[in-house]
Order: structure tokens, then C-alpha cells, then sequence
């Protein structure tokens, strides 16, 4: 509504005013008419909500009715010990007719009455809402990690969406603020009945000695007319008071159902047959008590009997009501056999709290892998599904890619998991292991000896870090098979506008699409990233517009476009590129045992040979290796795909790059000679 905060505003100003500038009788009577019809819609409110979270604003309306009745208050106070000698009216027609009322001509009694409303506010409804917020508001946030929890397990495991997920974490978050923001109302609420107690003996004790001392009115003409209007002012702020104290105490106890209150109550309490025959029951008995009146008794069994009569024909009722027939069972398609997995991992029952338990959780973990993939390698990752396998051990996961089992390890959370750089054993008390993803000895440690693990130089992995590190291996190592043709169709489509011309120029008329993910899977078995797409294409047109339509050309083409980045990659922690040169002898070799022309060229060298330049290999990488180098390995572009083949079987990490793909102004050194 336009104004409404310019008018919420001035409100509460004029609340703060009144703290302060004395009111006629007639603002008084407004105020307190304000204040009592406010609680009770504030209370009706509460009884018809359905769930506390749509009364999201009561904190603030708790806030604002409080500062208001003592506001009211103190206007009232000040009107009483100025003006109480004149009489009842004093302090308006309201005070005075609700002291009028309650007292009945009896001072004693009404103060009593009076009293008594005020232990029922304090003591009960007003301690008991505040301590039930108190633990509502505790509970809600011990509980908030889970349910996040399980909102981030029901996204990764894809049943729900991220709209979905995004919703529900808004309405927790919602809930943890409400019920918050209650724990600190309820503290306004008890401390209004404290200022309420005080300002009532107040007016009392000060207002019959200023009538007595200053206006000389007679002691008992003093009791009688600041009673009433103490009594009639204290039942005006405190009637509220009460109400709004009960709606608190409803809509903070409303967390565990839905619903409005009359509904729940008759559902509940009046749903069943056997404990309203009790109670018709137990209200005979009480009936037949000598001196118990025993209509009021009879009739209450009478009414608790016809409502287990109704109960229990309502449940005959509904068991004679026919049930549908059962839908036929679900039988799903066979076509559904047919679809398969990218990547699924399989975890034994006992590692099941990997997927939902505490940070770092897996899940998580994963997310942030797809990530990494799609920033380092240029293709988003298929996503990646979980479930339990009970054919496994319990302690026991597998990696399948397309089905096919690629690895298995072994866990022991919350044990964690130390493994020394050096490649040593760690020498601390635990469990002795291999480390899955590389096997090196490491070692299963308590949580406790982290730190003493870590002050010793070794790394110290969590259960989930470990199986993380071994999905992200495999991934690296399958990343051609799981780049699709789907997928592949998509970074195409998702290329930026500026970049869609050779998209149509090059795609279908040159190169299919399957075209293009054959090199761009070449690419990814060599870990080479697929990022730069725009200069892939580029490339693949380079090759095509040359008349080398086939895969080896096309990415021979294509990678020494990327020699830029290839060199970049290949840099070690030194700012130089190591290499690892092939010799002229080795060279001539491969050039002499190629059979064939173009794309059918075959290496047809003999088992000896190849044994040989596999142990010349070896042994070049290990020198490399115990000088702190890690290089690549060059040779020419003709024999470079047929090199690479031969070391991707005992080194499939290794780099083998063709002379032409190191960039001319990327700094290189050699470091040995094969």
C-alpha cells in the first residue's frame, strides 16, 4: 500500500512521543480501545494459521503492541498520580470502567482478582511461551546443518531440481530466523509484565499518598479511588498482555503440525473412540460422588459418549466405503535396461554417511570436481551418481564408467588417512594400507593424531577427500569416453555469438559433429583441455581447407594450433619447459617400420625393438626423475601419435609432444636424450 511505511514510521513515533507528553482522557480511551483490539486480532490470527511460518511478521508486531501498552501505560500512570484526586475518570472511561467492573464494590476482592491475573501472566502463560521459544529457536538451528544436508543430498542424487532446492533452503532459512527472532520476542513479552507489576504499585503506594499528603483527601476516600483506577489500568495493559502472551505460546507451539488449532484439536483429541468412552466414563464416576452436582457431570459424559458413538460410526463409515482398485503394478519400460550411467559410484552400506553426513561432504566434493573439469578441460562432466551397493563389503567403494567397474577401494571413517611425500611408510601407530588412488603405503590414523600426523611433514586425508581424490584420477583418465556427442552438440551451441560463423561454416558442410568430438576426444586422452574451442575449429578448418580430412591430421593440425597452450602445461615449477629429446637413431627406426601411406600408416617395428626403446624410456624418465626433473617427451610430428601410443601403455601421464607443438617463445631446456 503506497504510504504505508511513511505511516508505520510516524506510528512509531508517535508511540515514543507518548512516552513523554502527558495525553487527555479522550487519546487515553483511543489508545488503550487500540491496544485491547489489537490483541485480539493478533490472537485470532494465531488461532487460524496454519503453519507458524505465516505469521512471519508476529516478532515485529510482538514488538510494537509491547512498546504500545507501555506506552499506554505510562500515560496512564502520569494521569493517575496527577489528576487520580478528581476521581475515577481520572484516566479516562476505559480504566475507570474496568476497574469498576472487576472490583464489584469490593476493594479487597478486586485487588485479589487483580493479583491473580498478573501470577497467570508472569508466572505461566508468559515463562512458559518464553522458555518454548527458547527451545524452539535452539532446536531450529542445531537442526539447520541436517536439513541443508539433506537438501544438497536430494539435489545431487537429481530428485529435485535446483529451483526445488533453492526454495527449500529459503524456507529453512526463513524458519531459523523466525523462530530466532521469537526467542528475543518472548523476552519483550516477560518483560512487560515486569514493567507491569511495578507501574501497578506504583499507582498504588504514590497515588494514595498524593491524594492523602497533597490533596488531603481522607485515607479511606484515598484507598478506594486509586485502587480502582490502579486496578482498572493494570487490566487494561494486562488483558492484552494476556492475549498477545497466549498467541505467542499458540503460534511458537504450532511447529509440529499443520493446520489450524480447532482443526488439530478436534482431529486429535476428538478423533478417537476409545479415549472419549474413557472420559464419558470417568465423568459418570465423578457423578456419582456424594456431593458432586451431578448434572453438569452427566451431561459432559453425555456429550463425550455421543462423540465416541460418531467416532466410531465415521470409522465404520469409511472401512465400508469401497477402495479403489490398486493401479496395476508399475512395470518400467525395457528400453529403460538399455540406458546406462556415465559415472556411478558405488558405496557399501557402512559408507553411506559419506553421501549425507558432515563436511567435507562428498557430495559437495563432487560438485566441486565438475567444476574444476569444466574450467581446466572446457566440457561440463557428467554428473555423477550414487548408491548403495550391498554386494560390497561395508567398507568398500566402486568407480564404474559406463558401467564398467574402473577401480574399488577401501575406507575406515572416521579414521583418516596419512600418507608421506617421501613415498615412505608414515611411522605412526594405525592401520597399515595402500592408498587407493596411486597405491603408496599410507597409514589409517585416529582423528586425534592429525596434528601430530601433520607436524611430521605428512598429508592427512579424510575418508571423503580420499575416495574424492580417486574419482577426480579416474575422471582425468576417462575424460575422452565421457565427452558425448551430446555434449559435444552443446559447447557448440553454447559458444559465444561471435564465434557461431565458423560453427556454421565448418559444421555440417566440412566436419560433423561426431567429426568434432572424435578430435576433441583425442584431445582429452592426452589431458589436452578443450577450452579454447573457437581455435580448435580453427584448426580442424585449417586442416580441412589443406585436404587432411582424417582424425590424426585434424588434430595434429589442431594441437599445433594449441601450441601456446600445450607449452604452457607442460612448464615446470622452474619457468622452463624439460624435455626430453627422441635421437636421430630412434627416429630413423620409427620413420623406417611406418607401412602404409596417409591415414593407413601402421608401426610394424619388431617386439625386440620395441622393448628396447620402452626400457630407453624408462630409464631416461628415472634419471629425469631423481634430478627433480619432470619432462616431456619430444620427437617429429610424422611419428608422434605412434610414440605416444607406445608410451601411454607404461606411462599414460606422460606427455609426448611433436616438435611443432612447443611454442617459439616458450623457454625449454633439455634435460636427457632417449
Amino acid at each position: 500500500m503506497p504510504g504505508s511505511d511513511v505511516g508505520l514510521a510516524l506510528g512509531v513515533i508517535a508511540l515514543v512521543v507518548m512516552l513523554v507528553v502527558p495525553l487527555p482522557g479522550v487519546l487515553l480511551d483511543a489508545g488503550l480501545a487500540v491496544s485491547f483490539t489489537l490483541a485480539v486480532l493478533v490472537l485470532m490470527v494465531a488461532l487460524f494459521l496454519k503453519r507458524p511460518l505465516e505469521f512471519t511478521s508476529f516478532p515485529t508486531i510482538l514488538l510494537l503492541s509491547t512498546l504500545l501498552r507501555l506506552a499506554l501505560n505510562v500515560a496512564t500512570t502520569r494521569a493517575i498520580l496527577t489528576q487520580g484526586h478528581e476521581g475515577p475518570t481520572a484516566a479516562g472511561h476505559v480504566v475507570a470502567a474496568f476497574g469498576g467492573f472487576l472490583m464489584g464494590g469490593d476493594v479487597l476482592v478486586g485487588m485479589i482478582v487483580f493479583a491473580i491475573l498478573l501470577i497467570v501472566n508472569f508466572m505461566v502463560v508468559t515463562k512458559g511461551s518464553g522458555r518454548i521459544a527458547e527451545v524452539a529457536a535452539r532446536f531450529s538451528l542445531d537442526a539447520m546443518p541436517g536439513k541443508q544436508m539433506a537438501i544438497d543430498a536430494d539435489l545431487s542424487a537429481g530428485m529435485i531440481q535446483e529451483d526445488e532446492a533453492r526454495r527449500r533452503r529459503k524456507d529453512l532459512e526463513e524458519e531459523s530466523a523466525f523462530f530466532g527472532s521469537m526467542d528475543g520476542a518472548a523476552k519483550f513479552v516477560r518483560g512487560d509484565a515486569i514493567a507491569s507489576v511495578i507501574t501497578t504499585a506504583i499507582n498504588l503506594v504514590f497515588g494514595i499518598g498524593i491524594g492523602v499528603f497533597r490533596h488531603g483527601l481522607p485515607f479511606g476516600d484515598a484507598i478506594t479511588t486509586f485502587s480502582v483506577l490502579t486496578i482498572g489500568d493494570g487490566l487494561v495493559s494486562q488483558i492484552p498482555s494476556l492475549l498477545v502472551s497466549i498467541a505467542a505460546g499458540i503460534v511458537v507451539t504450532k511447529g509440529g503440525t499443520d493446520g489450524t488449532a480447532d482443526k488439530v484439536l478436534v482431529a486429535q483429541l476428538g478423533g478417537g473412540e476409545k479415549p472419549l468412552m474413557l472420559a464419558a466414563g470417568a465423568s459418570v464416576l465423578m457423578a456419582l460422588l456424594p456431593g458432586m452436582p451431578m448434572l453438569p457431570f452427566l451431561a459432559i459424559a453425555g456429550m463425550a459418549a455421543a462423540g465416541s458413538v460418531a467416532a466410531k460410526r465415521a470409522v465404520a463409515e469409511a472401512a465400508r466405503v469401497e477402495e479403489p482398485p490398486p493401479p496395476p503394478p508399475y512395470e518400467a519400460p525395457i528400453s529403460d535396461t538399455l540406458r546406462t550411467d556415465p559415472l556411478r559410484l558405488e558405496l557399501g552400506y557402512g559408507l553411506l554417511s559419506l553421501a549425507a553426513g558432515d563436511a567435507p561432504r562428498l557430495s559437495e566434493q563432487i560438485k566441486a570436481l565438475r567444476r574444476t573439469i569444466a574450467a581446466e578441460m572446457g566440457f561440463v562432466l557428467p554428473s555423477v551418481r550414487i548408491q548403495d551397493n550391498l554386494e560390497l563389503p561395508p567398507d568398500h567403494y566402486a568407480l564404474k564408467v559406463k558401467e564398467i567397474e574402473a577401480a574399488r577401494g577401501r575406507l575406515r571413517p572416521p579414521l583418516v588417512l596419512a600418507i608421506d611425500p617421501s613415498g615412505n611408510a608414515p611411522d605412526l601407530p594405525g592401520e597399515r594400507c595402500q592408498e587407493p588412488t596411486f597405491g603408496l603405503p599410507a597409514l589409517w590414523i585416529e582423528e586425534v593424531r592429525r596434528e601430530e600426523a601433520l607436524a611430521r611433514g605428512f598429508t592427512v586425508v579424510d575418508s571423503a577427500g580420499v575416495l574424492a581424490t580417486h574419482l577426480t584420477e579416474i575422471v582425468r583418465e576417462n575424460m575422452a569416453e565421457l565427452l558425448s556427442y551430446a555434449e559435444t552438440q552443446k559447447l557448440l551451441d553454447e559458444m559465444p555469438r561471435e564465434h557461431q560463423k565458423i560453427v556454421q561454416d565448418l559444421i555440417p558442410s566440412q566436419v560433423t559433429v561426431g567429426g568434432v568430438q572424435r578430435v576433441l576426444q583425442a584431445l582429452l586422452a592426452e589431458r589436452v583441455s578443450v577450452r579454447d574451442l573457437p581455435t580448435i575449429l580453427e584448426g580442424m578448418q585449417e586442416s580441412v581447407a589443406s585436404g587432411a580430412r582424417g582424425l590424426a591430421a585434424m588434430t595434429a593440425t589442431v594441437r599445433a594450433r594449441l601450441a601456446r597452450q600445450i607449452s604452457d602445461a607442460a612448464r615446470g615449477t622452474n619457468g622452463y619447459v624439460p624435455l626430453l629429446a627422441l635421437s636421430p637413431e630412434w627416429e630413423a627406426s620409427f620413420a623406417e617400420s611406418m607401412l602404409g601411406t596417409g591415414e593407413d600408416r601402421q608401426l610394424a617395428m619388431a617386439p625386440s625393438q620395441l622393448h628396447g626403446f620402452m626400457q630407453a624410456v624408462k630409464e631416461a624418465f628415472d634419471t629425469a626423475a631423481r634430478n627433480g626433473e619432470h619432462p616431456v617427451l619430444v620427437c617429429s610430428a610424422s611419428i608422434r601419435g605412434h610414440v605416444r601410443a607406445i608410451v601411454e601403455r607404461f606411462r599414460p601421464a606422460t606427455s609426448v609432444l611433436a616438435q611443432t607443438e612447443i611454442h617459439p617463445r616458450a623457454r625449454i631446456r633439455t634435460v636427457g636424450t632417449i
